[in-house]
This record gives C-alpha cells, sequence and structure tokens, in this order.
C-alpha cells in the first residue's frame, strides 16, 4: 500500500480577479491573510514556490487560484468574508493536500502556521457515486429509487472484498446540523474525533476470504437500494439488475419495498451484503439524496463484531435520544468521499482532512448526474489497466458527469 502525505493548505498572493471584491458578503474591507506552512520532519527540502492554492468564499461560491512563494507562504489579500481553502501538491513519490475552513476574516489581518499530516491511500477506492436520483420521464415528479456506488481496484494486487465494510458518516446531509466537527474561529483548524461516526447501519461484503476476488483495474457495483432494472418504468434511471452487482438488501431490517424490492433474478443471492449492525429507525437504507459521506474500511486486529462489543464502540448521539452511532477508527478506513449539496450554503465536512481533503459538489437533485473519479492517464498507460486520481482530496479526484456511468 502507497503511503500519500497530507499537508493542510498554504496560500499565496491572489490572481488578480476583479469578481473577488464583488464576493463579499459583509463590505468591500480588504484583510490581509498569511500562511505559513510546516512539512513533517524529513520533508522540508520538498518546499517550493508555485504551488496551487483554492480560495472559496463559503457564502457565495466564487473560487480563486492563488500560488506559494519560494518559502511556502502564502501571502494574500481578500475582502470580508468566511473562506474554505484548499491545496494539492505533488513530488515524485509522493502526493500532499489538505483544507481550512471557517477562516473568519472581516475588518482584521490574521496570519497563520499550518502543520501538516499524514495520510495513505486505498487500494480499493470509490469510483462512482450515484445517489441524485433522475427526472421520472415520462411520467411527471422525480425518482430516487436507484442509488449506487462503484469500487475499483486501484492497485496492481488482487485485493479481495470479503469482509470490507460499507457505511456513511453522520450526518446525513452536509448541510446536517454536524456535532463532530469543531472550527477555531481564528485559523479555521478543524477539530475531529479520531474516529468515523457511521450512522444508521453498517454493511458488510459476505465471503470466506478469497470468494471475491478484485482484480487489479476491475470494478464492482454496489447497489444501495433497488437492484432492479429501473429502465423499464424511468428510462432516464438505470439497470441495476446485473450479473455480478453487490446490493445492500435485507428485508428484515429493511421491508420498505419502495427502496428495497426484491433482487431482479440476475443478482446472486450471495452476493447480498450483509447487516453487521443496524442503529437507526429507518425501514428503508438512508443514503442521502443530497450529499452522502460514504466510507469503505476493515476491521484490523478484529472482527468488525468484535469491535463493536468493545466498550465505547457504539455510542448515543450528542442531543439525540434515539440515534446511535458506530465510531469507526479513522486508520481503519480505506477510502471516503465527502459530497457537499450545491443547492447549500451550509455545507461542512464530515471526513477528516487524512480521508478526504477536500469535497465534491452534486449541483442539484434529479437530473441523473453522478460524481466520478478521474483517471490517472500516466499511470495507466504505464500500468496497463485503469488507474484512478486518489490524492485523498476529492475537490481533484471527481467531477460531477452528466449521465450515469451504468445508463444505457
Amino acid at each position: 500500500m502507497k503511503k500519500v502525505y497530507l499537508i493542510l493548505p498554504v496560500i499565496a498572493a491572489v490572481c488578480g480577479c476583479s469578481a473577488l471584491e464583488d464576493s463579499s458578503p459583509y463590505s468591500a474591507t480588504m484583510n490581509n491573510l498569511k500562511v505559513q506552512v510546516e512539512y513533517p520532519e524529513g520533508f522540508g527540502t520538498l518546499l517550493r514556490e508555485g504551488i496551487a492554492v483554492k480560495v472559496e468564499d463559503s457564502s457565495k461560491g466564487g473560487s480563486y487560484i492563488a500560488r506559494t512563494d519560494g518559502n511556502g507562504i502564502a501571502d494574500m489579500t481578500v475582502p470580508n468574508g468566511i473562506y474554505r481553502l484548499t491545496v494539492s501538491d505533488r513530488s515524485e513519490e509522493y502526493v500532499f493536500n489538505g483544507a481550512l475552513s471557517g477562516i473568519r476574516l472581516v475588518d482584521r489581518d490574521l496570519s497563520l502556521t499550518v502543520g501538516l499530516q499524514e495520510s495513505k491511500s486505498g487500494d480499493i477506492v470509490f469510483k462512482e457515486i450515484y445517489n441524485g436520483g433522475c427526472a421520472a420521464y415520462p411520467l411527471e415528479g422525480t425518482y430516487q429509487s436507484d442509488k449506487y456506488v462503484i469500487l475499483h481496484n486501484n492497485s496492481s494486487e488482487v485485493q479481495y472484498l470479503d469482509g470490507l465494510c460499507f457505511g456513511t458518516a453522520d450526518p446525513y446531509n452536509s448541510q446536517g446540523t454536524n456535532v463532530w466537527v469543531k472550527y477555531d474561529p481564528e485559523t479555521g483548524e478543524a477539530s475531529y474525533p479520531d474516529y468515523v461516526p457511521v450512522v444508521q447501519v453498517i454493511w458488510q461484503f459476505p465471503g470466506d476470504g478469497t470468494a471475491f476476488p478484485l482484480q487489479p483495474g476491475e470494478d464492482a457495483v454496489v447497489v444501495c437500494c433497488g437492484a432492479v432494472d429501473h429502465t423499464v418504468q424511468y428510462p432516464l434511471s438505470v439497470d441495476l439488475d446485473k450479473e455480478g452487482y453487490f446490493v445492500c438488501y435485507n428485508n428484515v431490517y429493511f421491508p420498505n419495498t419502495r427502496y428495497h424490492p426484491a433482487p431482479g433474478p440476475h443478482i446472486s443471492q450471495d452476493r447480498y451484503l450483509e447487516v453487521v449492525l443496524k442503529m437507526g429507525q429507518a425501514n428503508a437504507y438512508t443514503f442521502s439524496v443530497f450529499s452522502p459521506a460514504p466510507v469503505i474500511f476493515r476491521a484490523e486486529g478484529m472482527t468488525i463484531q468484535d469491535f463493536l462489543n468493545t466498550e465505547g464502540a457504539v455510542i448515543q448521539k450528542p442531543g439525540s435520544t434515539v440515534d446511535r452511532i458506530a465510531c469507526i477508527p479513522a486508520d481503519w478506513i480505506m477510502d471516503g468521499v465527502d459530497v457537499f449539496y450545491g443547492g447549500s450554503s451550509k455545507n461542512v465536512k464530515r471526513l477528516q482532512t487524512r480521508i478526504d481533503a477536500g469535497y465534491v459538489t452534486l449541483s442539484e437533485i434529479y437530473l441523473g448526474h453522478s460524481l466520478f473519479r478521474r483517471t490517472d492517464e500516466e499511470q495507466t498507460e504505464a500500468m496497463g489497466y485503469e488507474v484512478l486520481m486518489d490524492t485523498n482530496n476529492s475537490s481533484d479526484d471527481f467531477y460531477e458527469r452528466e449521465e450515469q456511468s451504468l445508463h444505457e
């Protein structure tokens, strides 16, 4: 497994963008922001100028490109506002990226020192996330009972899906109330627990350890709801009744047949994902139509069942008398993607920077759009199989497709 190192944002002088002044939610007052980046021990020689930094107004969504100087110092002038900062960099061996959020610059200057964190890239990654539904054409209305994700073996060795766990982080929607993340009002640095709060249910792939191999560059489709041919009634949807597909299906825990009809005849029963633990009250798997944060993970040193039986592994969600949360160690996460909803200005990240330094935005729901990982063309040509971009920064790795890849 290759190592990927994560850097929290570096900032540089903003390129001349006349729209910047107009983006202020408060006034035209300009403020100086200076950031000094500290690399981990042993990586100081990588410090160099010209690193691209994205500065985004959290309220209005305008984004601007900035670049660092030769000392890794960013010195920029921005109007009053609340900002998100992201940066990506790579050397021949390593990838660096990171983010800061909630930086409030209102009638003041600010100097920050930002340290770097280590991250790692998973052998199995998300290739596509289709959660936003489509139009119900030729009927009126909209349709969302056809969600799926695609996993991809991004390594040079055979990977086995057996025992892999799948879930989503709390809150269900990026614009929902997030009780897990706290931001320093001065620096914008996020404070997370050392676990990912997985909500409602943990699914697990079946198998004895070698039953479901995934070859290098190979994909696995996981149907979140509705392993049937949806195009029969909704031609803008997808056919999810295909041989080899996996499905989140358990009619005891999730009996709602609108979202979980009996899988079609091409779905083998040995490819039904198992419910390890159900924590919510819903009768259907709540995979957000707006902005899920899906994760895949494996327990280390024990089974996931044994872990969930340990003290503190499952807790009551703060402020809730109903919802429980599974506290999955962040080090166990193989891949995760923070999805933001384009129709909201109140999105908040749920995943730690070392899991996903950025986010990918779904502009609107019910358009048949999906979120798709970019191909690393250079590595694909060198390796002879499809290699996807994996910098642990979905802002760079993903883009929004205008049509689901499984649409025929």
